[in-house]
């Protein structure tokens, strides 16, 4: 689970958490006043270069914003559209560094960099359902407790989606390897199990494939049937 809403849920949970609309407001108002200012250091660089030093700033912006939700904002939704935001401005420095790039090499960066923003897009609207799910609903009364329980019992079911998320992380970190056919490898995901498929040219890259697929997180075992041409 994402350290941002494990944040919040750690905190929620204590009583000594309050929410601060006050320190929210000054620490979002703060990254707003840092973005301005590297922004402004940016004027003094041109074409891509500047481009990349603007892009950064987003990144540092939405990355600050997203710590003030996680200490001063007790909302699962504020959490996950934070984290979708992080990851669009993580994308959008990622654009920039392959916008140098040429040929082939400007490809394969620009799928990595699609393939990483999808897969942490996906993991916090994940997130967020995880958190929906373990809501304690009995502490509340009425309208509330009938409106708690709806969300869990929604939530619970998107949890079945959570494969997809395993999925497009493993063909990311599979694109990632320089020396893997990516492209001739198949990955599906059910109930946690990645089973790998397709072909690759030998059984090196084979073994190397189902490494980097157990490395993924929510992975529980990998089938491996890829097929040496």
């Amino acid at each position: 689970m994402n350290k941002l809403l494990l944040l919040v849920l750690a905190t929620a949970t204590s009583a000594a958490f309050a929410a601060d609309p006050a320190a929210y407001k000054a620490a979002t108002a703060k990254a707003d006043s840092d973005y301005k200012a590297a922004t402004a250091q940016c004027d003094s660089q041109s074409g891509n270069a500047k481009d990349l030093c603007v892009q950064q700033a987003k990144s540092t912006r939405a990355h600050a914003k997203a710590d003030a939700v996680a200490q001063y904002k007790d909302t699962k939704k504020a959490t996950e559209k934070s984290q979708i935001a992080v990851a669009d401005a993580d994308y959008g420095v990622a654009k920039a560094k392959c916008a140098d790039m040429s040929g082939s090499a400007k490809d394969s960066c620009m799928t990595d960099a699609k393939a990483a923003r999808n897969a942490a897009t996906t993991q916090a609207k994940s997130d967020y359902r995880t958190a929906e799910a373990n809501t304690d609903c009995s502490t509340l009364e009425g309208s509330a407790k009938a409106s708690c329980m709806t969300h869990t019992k929604s939530a619970a079911a998107g949890e079945m989606v959570a494969d997809s998320v395993i999925t497009t992380k493993v063909k990311a970190d599979l694109v990632k390897e320089p020396d893997l056919k990516s492209l001739d490898v198949h990955v599906d995901t059910v109930n946690g199990v990645v089973t790998l498929s397709g072909f690759v040219p030998n059984q090196t890259e084979a073994d190397r494939a189902a490494q980097v697929a157990r490395g993924v997180k929510g992975v529980s075992d990998v089938q491996n049937t890829l097929k040496v041409k």
